[in-house]
């Protein structure tokens, strides 16, 4: 995915007037932040969890291409302390800035928001979005995914041959897109697009990822918001 539709994000990004697109993945533990950078990079880059503890403790950067930067951080949902400190290394790299001819920009361009497909708990996340990233940032630079479709329905109508939904589980995804649209509609006031579902361990849909963050581009670079 590392060349896949590049020159357009670098012609967006240098009309925009920053090189490269800094983009934050965030969610909680066990979402698949960093299964979902390795599944965009075709590589191993990012550490993948495999217990209860967060690999990611720190935001780390990960160049896909010479135009787009992911960030990665720490999950949520560890523990009221465990939580405590992972926000507040959001509001840090959130706050974080540099400096141009024309003044102090924000570092992050986008935030992208992952959702885990096969939870119907995403309380966290609403939390997060609502008490911390649209606090910092205009909601049209928040993207929202599902991940792990394939883990949707307990694993029932996933086709293992054609690594795709079957016609069963692709309902059930569309619809639980447009709940989580409607939801956090409700929870913080924010219009988003219905999020796209994925699956980073099928590398499934993950040309719409990246449709996804090449539409959300921003045209001018980040004000800063006082959180």
């Amino acid at each position: 995915m590392h060349r896949y539709r590049i020159s357009e994000i670098g012609q967006k990004v240098t009309a925009a007037g920053f090189r490269p697109l800094d983009v934050l993945l965030v969610g909680a533990t066990g979402v698949g932040k960093s299964s979902t950078l390795n599944a965009l990079f075709g590589e191993q880059k990012a550490k993948v969890g495999t217990g209860v503890d967060p690999e990611t403790q720190l935001v780390e950067s990960y160049m896909l291409n010479d135009v787009l930067r992911f960030w990665d951080s720490a999950g949520l949902g560890d523990g009221k302390e465990a939580d405590r400190t992972h926000r507040q290394k959001l509001i840090d790299v959130l706050s974080k800035t540099y400096t141009h001819s024309d003044g102090q920009w924000g570092w992050i361009d986008l935030v992208f928001v992952i959702l885990d497909g096969s939870s119907r708990d995403l309380g966290t996340a609403y939390d997060l979005l609502r008490d911390v990233i649209l606090k910092m940032i205009d909601p049209d630079r928040v993207i929202v995914a599902i991940n792990q479709a394939d883990m949707a329905m307990k694993g029932r109508y996933w086709d293992k041959v054609l690594h795709q939904p079957q016609p069963a589980l692709q309902q059930f995804l569309d619809e639980k897109a447009e709940s989580v649209q409607k939801r956090i509609l409700e929870a913080t006031g924010l219009q988003i697009s219905k999020p796209v579902y994925y699956s980073a361990y099928e590398n499934y849909h993950l040309k719409e990822i990246m449709d996804a963050v090449i539409n959300h581009i921003p045209v001018c670079r980040r004000k800063m918001h006082t959180p």
